[in-house]
């Protein structure tokens, strides 16, 4: 049977509320209007009576006294203003036509504002609709659903009433949601809609945990920047100190400010570029490419950089992907700067351009360091993750390299496969897709 008891809806509440708040803006711009009136009336008025133009005299020298007159058989009454000033004879002039085109004036803002307020109930209520219609839809396909799967034709008959009451107590129970609640979900009791919470608390979940890895990364990022400016401020008080008369003492600070500085400005870069990611503003520019001349390129950067390893290069040919060719190179430099800080001097680090069985380019990084840990492994791209933060932070390193890696590896819809042992060494492949024809 049809329940003709309807709860107040979420699209009502909002439109209350909406146009309560543009009724009173009206209300106070016709308030400030009407006193800008009837102050430029009386300033006229005073100035004139005293003969000064300065207003703060008029302020504090003339009084008014306003009376209604009503001689004869006028319906209307007169309205006289007096003004008084000490010296002055007191003055009254007729302000009856003023009054009356102000009240004028007050009933035609009336009109106006009540017009208003007409054309934006009805332009409310269609935007709030409208921007409530993905959850309407959300409802009714879960319903239609839920209908299907019943029987009884005389339940599907009075779907209309079925549907409207559904809606409602959905908006009933996403409105009670508490959104500073850690455990906050949509709750509806309704079995008809189970389908429909799960899918939305599991959305709530999703968001939460984005919200929670957004915190922890300004956390990491505050902290990890307050080393190097402890570090900085540290050293100039010492040469503040001692310093000026201390060459060793100045000598050491310097150096220590400076690679200090260079830390923090790496590390504020590797932070705008992963700002930059999460929010859609670093562009790829996607082109044909050869993987072969890429690591050809890092490779004899590596050589010419750090002479304390061994470097090898492997291709099968001529390798080939679509990519953006620079993001593609830092992604590399940033797995070969990791096998040099943890590889042995003296050992080899290998890079491999090759053909997948399945035709896919894979770029290779291989060296004979210290490895990963079982534990670790699967923290290695999280940002600011480190296994054993005091040696990264000796070696210079922001646990920031592999997150960025990971970002440009998954905008150019590839994956990484790794390898390692611990005190054997490690074998990072980068896989892309195969490239577009």
């Amino acid at each position: 049977m049809r329940n003709d008891r309807r709860p107040s809806s979420t699209t009502s509440r909002l439109k209350r509320l909406q146009l309560s708040r543009i009724s009173t803006a009206l209300f106070l711009s016709w308030l400030f209007a009407a006193a800008i009136v009837i102050c430029g009336f009386l300033y006229v008025s005073d100035s004139g009576y005293i003969e000064s133009a300065d207003p703060f005299v008029l302020i504090h020298e003339v009084s008014h006294e306003v009376d209604f007159l009503t001689p004869g058989r006028l319906i209307f009454p007169r309205v006289t203003l007096t003004m008084s000033a000490d010296g002055q004879a007191p003055k009254t002039i007729d302000a009856t036509a003023f009054f009356y085109l102000l009240i004028a004036g007050a009933v035609l803002l009336a009109l106006s504002n009540s017009l208003i307020m007409l054309l934006m109930r009805i332009g409310t209520k269609s935007q709030i609709k409208k921007q409530l219609e993905p959850l309407y839809k959300m409802a009714r396909t879960a319903i239609r659903l839920s209908d299907e799967s019943m029987p009884d034709s005389a339940a599907k008959k009075d779907r209309g009433g079925f549907e409207e009451q559904k809606i409602h107590n959905l908006e009933s129970a996403i409105d009670s949601i508490k959104a500073d609640s850690p455990n906050a979900g949509l709750h509806t009791g309704d079995t008809d809609l189970k389908g429909l919470e799960e899918a939305i608390n599991s959305l709530l979940e999703r968001t939460r945990a984005s919200y929670s890895q957004q915190v922890r990364f300004v956390s990491d990022a505050s902290h990890e920047l307050r080393t190097p400016i402890a570090v900085i401020k540290g050293y100039a008080d010492m040469l503040d100190r001692w310093g000026k008369t201390d060459e060793t003492i100045l000598d050491e600070s310097i150096g220590a400010i400076k690679t200090e500085s260079e830390h923090m400005n790496k590390l504020v870069e590797q932070l705008l570029f992963l700002a930059r990611g999460d929010s859609g503003r670093q562009k790829l520019d996607m082109q044909p490419l050869s993987v072969t001349d890429l690591i050809r390129d890092v490779y004899e950067e590596s050589v010419m950089i750090d002479q304390d390893h061994k470097w090898e290069i492997r291709a099968d040919g001529n390798v080939t992907a679509t990519g953006d060719a620079a993001m593609l190179k830092q992604a590399i430099r940033i797995l070969v700067d990791n096998a040099a800080k943890y590889t042995p001097q003296g050992e080899t680090i290998t890079l491999k351009a090759l053909s997948g069985t399945d035709g896919c380019p894979v770029i290779v990084v291989q060296d004979s360091g210290i490895g990963i840990s079982g534990e670790d492994m699967s923290h290695i791209f999280e940002r600011f993750y480190r296994s054993d933060p005091a040696r990264n932070r000796q070696k210079g390193g922001t646990g920031l390299g592999l997150s960025i890696a990971k970002w440009i590896i998954d905008r150019h819809g590839g994956y990484f496969d790794v390898l390692s042992g611990e005190d054997i060494g490690t074998r990072i492949s980068i896989h892309l897709p195969a490239p577009s024809q």
